[in-house]
């Protein structure tokens, strides 16, 4: 928008010169020249002015307020104010650091020592978030030698006032013909960026993107203007075109992805009031209304989103282009060309792959995709030549119906998911260059897709990408030992390239409406006979897309436990084939789609449902276990592991303990479990008191905690609560009643950040707070004094509360979807007790901001509930205690 900001709005020196000779109050006249002028350029952006020229405006601003200042107080021309960093590139944003230097030639004296702390009080007193430092030339010259972050910001340093021969002196000094050599400073500088990517995995797709650090952010773009101002002494990017290291339409690329990323964080600083650079959940709808998107539901935030991932997505390629140049100019320059032809087509240059003539995509378009499978079959191969990205990205429309009806291109994409290395480095490849959309529409719709939500932490598209990569990287013999089962499992698949195209296709329906696996499904089949896979492998890989959320609900969301539902989820997969396919799928994709929520627990859990669906698979679906013959097997094995206990003599009939504790108890838990429950009943002396015992890490792959005592009003709710004050998430609890009026109640337990909990100290706190909690039921209080977390407010969920009958197993299941919150189970507990019900087992599932519980429950005397007041009664209670916190 073409609105004009002129100097003299923003401060008007004349008016200023003269009030503040006439003032005895200048820090006044400051704050009030620099608030004013602070509120001119934000009512300027919401107007619509060029967010270019406000960054540059404020800098100027600041200039002015800083030159004054210091002719206020310091006023000699023996030192210099030196601006460094972005303030030295004259950008600024509203809240960015003013980053100074306060240049001398020699030591400073105690009268400029006391001048220079009264000049910096002052900024800080005005309100400006200045960093500082003071140095002399030498001082410059040698903490550039060790560090390339002081060498970048004195490179952008700009005299604001003072000396300009102290000034002249240091950037000589330090330059790249006295110290930081161009190539030096290009090798550090690419591994520092290396660095920075690895930190957000490589990706730009993430959903609270860092739009400064991430990849494709606007650290990326500073790069490749450090990099020629070392290497051209190039003032600004345009003179990378008169170099001929940018086109001119590349060049309007970073021109105008740097104008919307600089819309973005001036938008951020402006809706927060601090620094802020990443695009978090709390900001990204006020930000999208900013730049004109609206809507009730999460779809403005979504569209405003995909622009920001498509824009992010071209930068990334244009600084892979880029450095690659610098690197042939600045690294190979004075090295012999080691060129190697591949093929007519192709040949390696310095280990890229470099196409030998600008025509060859256009002559034979096959090309576009054979440059991908020759990087797979030669090792050798770094990555693609930047002037052949260039090609690619300018043949990419040559991707038509015609171009994916040709057997060569179908053949040659089969053959790139057959291979044997670097599957999932490719597909990103071809996603990064546009080929993997132009090939697979379908694909290219989902490009830049978000979900609004806390649980998904990638785009679909980067988690798509993910998921394959996981499944490549279970294959790798180097990671066998970090993978031993899901290893041994892929290495007995008869075609490892259908689990590929079904992480592929398993969420490329996504944000069609309707249901995704399904419509995924159909994409699956139809690709798989385009590409003359047979029908029995069509079929499966159609199934896989189809199912692939199978085995995570069946894990996740119902009693594994009980045979009967192992044997539902056993003739649904068919055969084992089915089930090493499906569970190597379920696996990559959970893992994919927010690795810091994948912990130890998640997958015990998975590999327990997996072998006991072996076991039923081999078996035979005629001949399912049923539950007496599984609750003698699991008695029988739990006695053998006590027997083997040196010098153990119980003392009580442990047979007849267990006759007591009913058949749940044998059906829920493990022989290695029921073992240690007894040996610890066994050591307890003093049976009126609560026991509570702890194994840090078990089979289940999180820490388990025992309570056993009598049974009273509150145990739940009290020991969830108390669990959830120490800081830890419970992902699995087991409650047991017997009839003799014990309770045996078993929770498997993670800290926040998904370990087992480890060292006595912790164990014994845990111990110690709940006994704690448990022998002062009388004064138990549900109140929570945590409060939400700023994500947890920020996603809102309406509770819901469904009842359905588990007939076979005399209980009802209570399913609960609401938004998380603390002390959530506790809150649980207490209506359940309210409503007279009984707690039996309980699936917990947290997806982000949502939680999906499960409680299996019944009466007071063990059964069914089906009276419809009891109904009612949940209901109401479960929405009441959820309401006050």
């Amino acid at each position: 928008m073409d609105i004009e900001l002129t100097d003299r709005q923003l401060f008007d020196q004349e008016s200023f010169k003269k009030r503040l000779a006439g003032t005895n109050m200048p820090l006044k006249l400051f704050k009030e020249a620099y608030n004013a002028g602070h509120q001119i350029l934000n009512e300027s952006f919401i107007a619509g002015v060029d967010v270019d020229v406000l960054v540059h405006k404020r800098a100027w601003l600041i200039d002015q307020l800083l030159i004054a200042a210091w002719k206020h107080i310091i006023n000699s021309d023996e030192i210099a104010l030196v601006a460094v960093g972005g303030y030295g590139r004259n950008e600024l944003h509203p809240c960015s650091d003013i980053d100074i230097m306060i240049l001398e030639r020699s030591r400073r004296s105690k009268f400029r020592t006391h001048l220079i702390e009264k000049f910096l009080v002052f900024l800080w007193d005005i309100g400006l978030e200045v960093g500082h430092s003071v140095r002399s030339v030498r001082d410059c010259v040698r903490e550039s030698r060790n560090d390339i972050t002081i060498v970048t910001n004195l490179m952008e340093s700009r005299l604001i006032c003072g000396n300009r021969d102290l000034f002249n002196e240091m950037r000589e000094k330090t330059g790249p013909q006295q110290i930081w050599k161009t190539r030096k400073f290009f090798e550090a500088k690419w591994q520092e960026q290396i660095k920075r990517h690895q930190k957000y995995n490589d990706s730009d797709h993430k959903l609270e993107p860092n739009i400064k650090e991430g990849p494709g952010g606007l650290r990326d773009i500073q790069m490749i203007g450090w990099v020629a101002k070392r290497y051209f002494g190039a003032d600004t990017l345009y003179e990378l075109v008169r170099h001929d290291f940018l086109t001119e339409e590349e060049y309007q690329t970073l021109e105008s992805g740097q104008s919307l990323l600089w819309r973005i964080r001036y938008a951020l600083h402006y809706i927060s009031g601090r620094r802020e650079d990443k695009l978090l959940f709390d900001y990204q709808r006020n930000v999208a209304e900013l730049f004109g998107f609206y809507s009730e539901d999460n779809s403005a935030v979504e569209q405003f989103m995909k622009m920001y991932y498509q824009k992010v997505r071209e930068l990334n390629l244009l600084n892979e282009i880029l450095l690659q140049h610098f690197q042939e100019a600045i690294i190979f320059a004075r090295r012999k060309e080691k060129v190697k032809t591949i093929n007519k087509r192709f040949q390696v240059r310095n280990n890229y792959i470099d196409a030998v003539r600008n025509n060859i995509f256009s002559k034979y378009p096959f090309a576009l995709l054979e440059i991908f499978l020759l990087i797979q079959q030669s090792p050798s191969i770094k990555g693609v030549r930047a002037s052949t990205i260039r090609l690619i990205r300018n043949n990419c429309d040559l991707i038509d119906a015609d171009f994916r009806d040709d057997i060569r291109n179908r053949s040659l994409f089969m053959e790139i998911i057959r291979q044997p290395r670097q599957v999932g480095h490719q597909l990103r490849r071809m996603h990064r260059y546009g080929i993997l959309g132009a090939y697979l529409p379908a694909f290219g719709k989902i490009e830049g897709l978000m979900q609004f939500d806390l649980f998904h932490v990638y785009t679909v598209d980067e988690h798509i990408l993910f998921v394959v990569q996981n499944l490549r990287l279970f294959g790798l013999p180097e990671n066998a030992k970090d993978y031993p089962l899901y290893y041994q499992i892929l290495q007995t698949l008869p075609k490892q390239e259908l689990l590929y195209l079904a992480g592929l296709f398993h969420d490329i329906a996504k944000g069609r409406g309707g249901d995704h696996s399904e419509l995924g499904a159909k994409f699956a089949v139809q690709f798989c006979k385009k590409h003359g896979l047979s029908t029995y492998d069509a079929k499966l890989v159609a199934w896989l897309v189809e199912k692939h959320l199978l085995m995570s609900k069946t894990a996740t969301r119902k009693d594994i436990g009980d045979p009967e539902v192992v044997n539902q989820f056993a003739s649904e997969v068919i055969d084992i084939n089915h089930l090493n396919y499906l569970y190597l799928l379920t696996v990559a994709d959970v893992e994919g789609t927010n690795p810091s929520l994948w912990n130890n627990w998640k997958e015990t859990l998975f590999a327990e449902l997996y072998y006991k669906t072996l076991s039923a698979l081999r078996r035979g679906l005629g001949s399912p276990l049923n539950k007496d013959e599984l609750i003698r097997d699991t008695r029988r094995e739990a006695l053998e592991l006590l027997e083997q206990v040196k010098n153990w003599k119980p003392k009580f009939n442990v047979k007849r303990f267990w006759d007591g504790l009913g058949d749940d108890y044998f059906l829920r838990h493990s022989p290695d479990e029921i073992a240690w429950h007894t040996r610890s009943i066994d050591r307890h002396r003093d049976r009126e008191k609560p026991l509570v015992v702890v194994r840090e890490e078990t089979s289940r792959g999180g820490t388990e905690v025992f309570i056993f005592m009598k049974n009273r009003d509150n145990i739940f709710a009290a020991s969830t609560q108390a669990l959830d004050r120490l800081g830890l998430t419970i992902v699995d609890a087991r409650i047991i009643t017997t009839a003799g009026g014990d309770i045996l109640d078993t929770f498997i337990v993670l800290e926040r950040s998904g370990e087992v909990i480890k060292g006595r100290e912790r164990k014994n706190e845990i111990i110690e707070t709940l006994t704690r909690a448990l022998t002062t039921l009388d004064t138990f209080t549900s109140r929570i004094t945590r409060t939400k977390s700023r994500k947890q407010k920020l996603f809102p969920i309406k509770t819901s509360i469904e009842f359905s009958a588990d007939e076979s197993n005399d209980r009802t299941i209570m399913e609960v979807i609401a938004s998380d919150r603390p002390g959530f189970l506790s809150k649980i507990g207490v209506a359940l007790q309210f409503c007279g019900v009984r707690l039996q087992s309980a699936k917990i599932a947290t997806y982000g901001a949502r939680v999906e519980d499960i409680f299996f429950i019944t009466d007071k005397h063990d059964h069914l509930i089906e009276d419809p007041i009891k109904f009612e009664c949940l209901r109401n209670s479960i929405a009441d205690t959820l309401r006050s916190n």
